[in-house]
């Protein structure tokens, strides 16, 4: 790539490179927190099977909605409220504690069943391989992307039919 490209001013009076050094930083530190906020997310889960919340919320059902409604957007506005400071990632780190706990009806329908580990091992893993894909590829790709918008947009409703479809099919033997 010529460097002559790196060189020109932009909008806000740097160039092009130092926004490259900026956005890399930005998506690095981005990833680095997402990263960290699976860790309080596992120990809410682990959490609210171990407190029995999911047998909790199966008995009391409108509760459980209120529960998970009331911490849901009463943290969601905390972190929003407090986005630009330090306390923001405390309370980030507590929404998804909270996420976590949530996550425990399901969990423990799921472990429930005889592949149960199985399956949330490799929901995991299989979370957890995307993420780092998307990562590699944002820090190292330097196209814009972003005229691949449409196409991937087609593509996700595409996936969504097709899962409808098999899904509601009910094959006769």
């Amino acid at each position: 790539m010529d460097d002559r490209f790196n060189s020109q001013p932009s909008l806000y009076g740097q160039s092009t490179g130092q926004l490259g050094v900026e956005r890399n930083r930005v998506l690095r530190n981005t990833y680095m927190l997402l990263a960290a906020s699976l860790v309080p997310t596992v120990l809410g889960a682990w959490a609210g099977l171990h407190l029995g919340l999911a047998q909790w919320m199966l008995t009391n059902p409108g509760m459980g909605m209120l529960l998970f409604l009331g911490g849901a957007f009463g943290l969601m506005f905390v972190v929003e409220r407090n986005k630009n400071s330090g306390a923001g990632v405390a309370w980030l780190m507590a929404f998804t504690f909270f996420m976590g706990m949530m996550l425990s009806q399901m969990l423990s329908f799921v472990l429930g069943l005889a592949n149960g580990v199985q399956l949330i091992s490799m929901a995991f893993g299989g979370t957890a391989l995307i993420f780092a894909v998307m990562a590699s590829l944002a820090t190292v790709v330097k196209r814009d992307l972003s005229g691949l918008s449409k196409f991937l947009f087609v593509g996700v409703i595409m996936l969504i039919i097709a899962a409808l479809r098999t899904s509601g099919c009910r094959c006769q033997r």
